[in-house]
């Protein structure tokens, strides 16, 4: 059965542009012109992967991410904006964006993105594992969820890939740059940032007292490991 894209804007020639090369890759697609459309889509029908402009009308792309979000809709997302602003990359990876691009692209850079979204969106090498265990945090892969201490912890769809990546590399130094290649497939300067974000966000929720963590370290000068407690 093909994939199926979702792809929101609400530029007809785009859409257009887009319909045309995404079917021709091979997936089936759908269309939405505006943000209360596209979420009126996805309660329908579940898609692979949504190609989402930011400025949309009725609701805009960074609107439309968070209810998606917010509602436990984990479709990944590569949001489309004619900005060329690092704080809104950064503002739409934090909503729960899966990458960005800026136009004007060329529809074979969509499509190379769309690829290698859905490459890294697949669960990956310890699938085939039930779960893995790290002192008192037990990650289950194919449910995208953890528990500690009995309790389940839910994550956004980048927030579970940083963890379970880190817990497969556990013990070893893994630096911002590699983190940010092997979860978000970026290597441009500048945008480690977001690994940050996404770390401490994952302390609030793994960690008893974020300000002495136990499991996800910082090495000074290096990056961040994943080790159990002492």
């Amino acid at each position: 059965m093909k994939q199926t894209i979702l792809i929101v804007d609400d530029e007809k020639s785009i859409v257009t542009l887009l319909k045309f090369n995404i079917e021709q890759a091979g997936f089936q697609t759908e269309v939405a012109f505006d943000g209360l459309a596209a979420i009126e889509k996805v309660k329908q029908q579940a898609f692979d992967l949504i190609v989402l402009d930011l400025m949309l009308p009725k609701m805009d792309g960074m609107e439309v991410c968070e209810y998606l979000r917010q509602n436990k809709i984990d479709t990944p997302i590569l949001m489309l904006t004619a900005k060329d602003d690092e704080s809104d990359k950064i503002a739409g990876l934090e909503l729960g964006a899966d990458d960005y691009l800026t136009k004007p692209f060329s529809p074979k850079e969509v499509i190379a993105r769309i690829n290698a979204i859905l490459r890294r969106t697949r669960i990956g090498p310890a699938a085939h594992h039930r779960f893995i265990r790290i002192g008192d945090l037990t990650i289950f892969p194919e449910r995208y969820e953890a528990e500690m201490h009995d309790r389940v912890l839910t994550f956004t769809r980048k927030e579970f890939e940083l963890l379970h990546y880190l817990a497969n590399h556990r013990g070893k130094v893994l630096s911002r740059d590699q983190l940010l290649s092997a979860v978000w497939n970026y290597d441009y300067a500048g945008d480690t940032r977001i690994v940050d974000v996404h770390v401490s966000h994952l302390r609030e929720k793994i960690e008893p007292d974020t300000k002495r963590p136990m499991y996800l370290k910082t090495v000074r000068g290096l990056g961040y490991k994943m080790e159990g407690p002492s």
